[in-house]
């Protein structure tokens, strides 16, 4: 019977097995960083990227067509040349400014401090989840029409769109349970065969457009007698474009992906030129070879397939170029084509998957607003995929109705971006480069603004996302409020040479909240804290002082300063975001460095017990005395090697 207990345990440790608990490593190397993945060359992990960004090929076409009509072309042609022209260089500095794949919710994390910054975050994370996790549904749910309008399919799948769906997003997920970490191999096979596909589907395509030049007449007649003037066409094209904003999704994605990207010998841990340069032919590479795409597969599903075909119901609802390539190369070559599709359309989810993953432990635990465990694949696996089935149900798996949400996700994110990068060229006095992505901010924050307008759910599905962030974090940091956080600490040779000095003796703190510093107040102190706790006259005492820097933060080092006042005190200067953390810490320090159990006196607070410790929730500061003696007790469950804390 005592062998029960071991399969919990067991489960357990599969669950956290990998736990990247870097954040809470204590010494002197605390704060470095931590080895990262094994390099693979810029084309190979651009095929993991490729997943998300070329997969949309699978879509873009027919939702353009829906969007802009007869304009689909015209249209296309603005989105490619915002992509090479906008969504690109911003990456490329994005790229330069963050080469361990924080993206640019770093860049703009370190704009703000304390809690202003965090809830900004939060805010850009939880579009970034949208981003992501519409990624997976969406892409299954594509994966799903592909497989239901097969000809030698439909009858039977036809009807069970969700729960297909929801089998492959459970797929996927079961391949990161199993222990999956990275995709590239499998990718480079899927990308490289779809896009060989897809070159064939285009360039018969072509050909039939070519060998049949009264289609492009007819094109042509029919746009005149709908809109006019080429400048007019032009204009139409630019306002609708922002419907087609799916086809700039990837980027975030592909500077999330640089901690894959091989670098060179030489690289430096802060600034790794050559993975910087790789990234950057990556993501130059992948957008050149989607706007090749983009623009040949918009006009020949324009050109050649009925209009009522695109709308719901369609055969070519979501799956323009496989229409094609079922009417012109025959349903076994349409086929071969559908597999491909529904495999990269799958697949495409790895990448959002390991974007979430790289993501959200960066930032949420670092908060103290996720649980420990959040920095365990398997958890965060299980959690992911469980929300993924939720927002498959809540759309029915239709690729449509996603498509506000994702683009809303993605269009956020790429002008996050975009200001970031306008912000950094402006700090380091790069005026043509202000000037050019303030331009670029502005044209993704016009495109961003009319999404909204005119896909309003898109934004609601982000608020959802958003407000489920906020509200679980503010639940983990209070749960975990009583936490020892300081993850080491630091002490310079003066504060060394006072722990040094104490170790023989009682070891005596007073906790003092400084003020003006002077003779006066560091005598009254004393005195008062003597007669209150009785210590003897001939008992030596040091002052312990905190000064907090970013109570927002959840963890982070500690330094202490030892100095002399007045000829006659010996204090302690703390560093910390929290006060009952800092000296709660000190005195565990003191204990293990010096054999001995320190005891530590404090005052009691003035006013309302909530309203202090709602202080200390928010500001670090509040109801101390009890606080350092509850985290304490947290941090060591053996009573007898506590300690001691005193109020009076």
């Amino acid at each position: 019977m005592a062998a029960t207990p071991a399969r919990p345990s067991r489960l357990r440790a599969w669950l956290l097995e990998g736990l990247t608990d870097q954040n809470r490593r204590s010494g002197p190397r605390a704060g470095e960083p931590t080895t990262e993945h094994e390099g693979r060359p810029w084309w190979r992990v651009m095929c993991l990227t490729g997943l998300d960004y070329f997969s949309t090929l699978g879509y873009q076409p027919g939702i353009a067509a829906l969007a802009a009509g007869l304009l689909s072309p015209v249209a296309t042609i603005v989105l490619v040349l915002l992509t090479l022209f906008g969504a690109l260089p911003v990456y490329r500095r994005v790229a330069e400014e963050s080469p361990h794949g924080e993206g640019s919710i770093a860049m703009l994390e370190r704009l703000l401090s304390f809690w202003k910054g965090k809830l900004f975050v939060l805010t850009l994370l939880g579009f970034a989840a949208t981003d992501f996790l519409i990624t997976i549904t969406l892409s299954a749910a594509d994966a799903t029409a592909h497989l239901v309008e097969n000809p030698h399919l439909t009858g039977t799948l036809r009807g069970h769109e969700v729960l297909i769906t929801l089998i492959l997003v459970a797929l996927l997920g079961a391949v990161f349970l199993k222990g999956f970490s990275e995709a590239i191999g499998v990718a480079v096979v899927l990308v490289a065969t779809y896009l060989a596909l897809n070159a064939i589907v285009v360039a018969v395509g072509l050909w039939q457009v070519l060998t049949e030049p009264h289609v492009v007449a007819d094109w042509a007649d029919a746009l005149t007698a709908e809109h006019g003037n080429p400048f007019m066409m032009i204009a139409i094209a630019l306002v609708v474009f922002p419907k087609l904003a799916l086809g700039l999704s990837g980027f975030e994605t592909g500077v999330a992906v640089m901690p894959h990207v091989q670098g060179d010998a030489d690289d430096a841990a802060a600034k790794p030129g050559g993975r910087i340069r790789g990234t950057k032919k990556l993501l130059t590479t992948a957008a050149v070879i989607m706007s090749v795409f983009l623009i040949c597969s918009s006009f020949i599903t324009t050109l050649l397939i009925p209009a009522e075909e695109f709308k719901s119901g369609g055969e070519a609802n979501g799956r323009a170029l496989a229409y094609l390539a079922h009417e012109h190369l025959g349903s076994a070559f349409g086929t071969v084509y559908d597999v491909s599709t529904i495999l990269i359309l799958w697949f495409a989810g790895s990448s959002a998957m390991a974007g979430l993953l790289n993501l959200m432990p960066r930032y949420l635990p670092r908060y103290g607003m996720a649980p420990h465990w959040a920095r365990a694949l398997r958890p965060m696996v299980i959690v992911f995929t469980l929300v993924a089935f939720l927002v498959t149900w809540i759309f029915h798996a239709d690729v449509d109705a996603q498509g506000g949400a994702y683009a809303t996700g993605v269009l956020v994110l790429i002008t996050s971006a975009a200001v970031a990068v306008t912000i950094a060229a402006r700090k380091a006095g790069e005026r043509g480069w202000t000037i050019g992505f303030g331009v670029i901010s502005v044209i993704f924050i016009y495109t961003t603004a009319v999404n909204v307008v005119e896909r309003p759910d898109g934004v609601k599905i982000g608020a959802c996302f958003i407000a489920g962030i906020m509200a679980l974090s503010l639940l983990s940091r209070l749960a975990r409020v009583f936490e020892l956080r300081v993850t080491h600490v630091e002490l310079d040779d003066m504060a060394q040479r006072f722990v040094r000095d104490t170790a023989n003796r009682t070891i005596r703190f007073i906790a003092n909240e400084p003020d003006n510093r002077d003779d006066t107040e560091y005598r009254l102190k004393k005195q008062q804290i003597r007669a209150d706790n009785d210590i003897p006259s001939e008992d030596d005492v040091m002052f312990v002082e905190v000064t907090v820097l970013d109570a927002s933060e959840f963890e982070s080092g500690m330094r202490v300063r030892g100095e002399v006042l007045h000829d006659r005190y010996r204090v302690l200067t703390l560093e910390s975001s929290s006060i009952p953390n800092a000296l709660a810490a000190l005195l565990l320090y003191v204990r293990d460095e010096t054999g001995q159990r320190p005891h530590i006196y404090f005052e009691w607070t003035e006013g309302n017990p909530m309203a202090n410790f709602l202080r200390f929730f928010l500001f670090g500061q509040g109801e101390v005395a009890p606080v350092t003696r509850e985290v304490i007790r947290e941090a060591e469950p053996d009573r007898a090697r506590r300690p001691h804390v005193h109020a009076g």
